[in-house]
C-alpha cells in the first residue's frame, strides 16, 4: 500500500522518516499560518513557540513537499516544477491543527505579524529555537521557488527584532 504525506512546515526540509519519492506540490484552498503553538519542540508550556498549520483560504494555495511512503527501502527523489497546475498525486494525507481549543489545546490563533514574530524570536524548546524553524522554512520555500508572504514577512520581522536586541546588548 502506498501513502502520500504532504508537509508544509518542517517536513519540507527535515522529513524525519524514510520515503520512496517526493514531489514539490501544493494544496488548493488553504494557506500556511503560524497559529499552532509548540510546547514540546519549539517552545515550552510556559512560553509556547509558533509553528505552521493550515487554514481554509479561498483562492489560495500552500506550497510544500509530498512524500511517498511504502515498504520499499529506495529513496529516489523526483521533483515537479512549482509552475505546474495539474495534480501529480491526489488523496494525500495532511495534518491540520484544529482551531477548536477543545480538540487542540495548543492552538494559539491569529495575531499580528509583530506579535507572532516576537513570540517566535524568543521561544525555545527541546528541538531548538523557534526562529530556526521559521528561518529554515523561509529558506526551504525560497529554494523551491515557492514564495509565501506570511512566512517571509514574519522572518523579516524576527530578523529585525533580533538585530535590535543585538544592538541593545552590545
Amino acid at each position: 500500500m502506498v501513502m502520500w504525506v504532504f508537509g508544509y512546515g518542517s517536513l519540507i526540509w527535515k522529513p524525519g522518516f524514510n520515503y520512496d519519492d517526493r514531489l514539490v506540490g501544493f494544496i488548493k484552498g488553504y494557506r500556511r499560518v503560524f497559529y499552532q503553538g509548540s510546547t514540546d519542540h519549539r517552545g515550552t508550556p510556559e512560553f509556547p513557540g509558533r509553528t505552521a498549520t493550515l487554514e481554509p483560504a479561498e483562492g489560495e494555495v500552500c506550497w510544500g513537499m509530498a512524500y511517498k511512503i511504502t515498504k520499499k527501502e529506495d529513496q529516489e527523489v523526483a521533483l515537479t516544477e512549482p509552475a505546474a497546475s495539474a495534480p501529480a498525486v491526489s488523496g494525500v494525507l495532511v495534518y491540520i491543527g484544529s482551531p477548536d481549543k477543545k480538540l487542540n489545546e495548543n492552538y494559539l490563533g491569529p495575531a499580528s505579524v509583530e506579535e507572532i514574530a516576537s513570540q517566535i524570536a524568543h521561544a525555545e524548546g527541546p528541538s531548538g529555537h523557534n526562529r530556526d524553524y521559521l528561518f529554515q522554512l523561509d529558506k526551504a520555500l525560497g529554494l523551491l521557488g515557492c514564495e509565501d508572504k506570511h512566512v517571509s514577512d514574519i522572518a523579516k520581522e524576527v530578523r529585525r527584532i533580533l538585530s535590535e536586541e543585538e544592538v541593545t546588548i552590545s
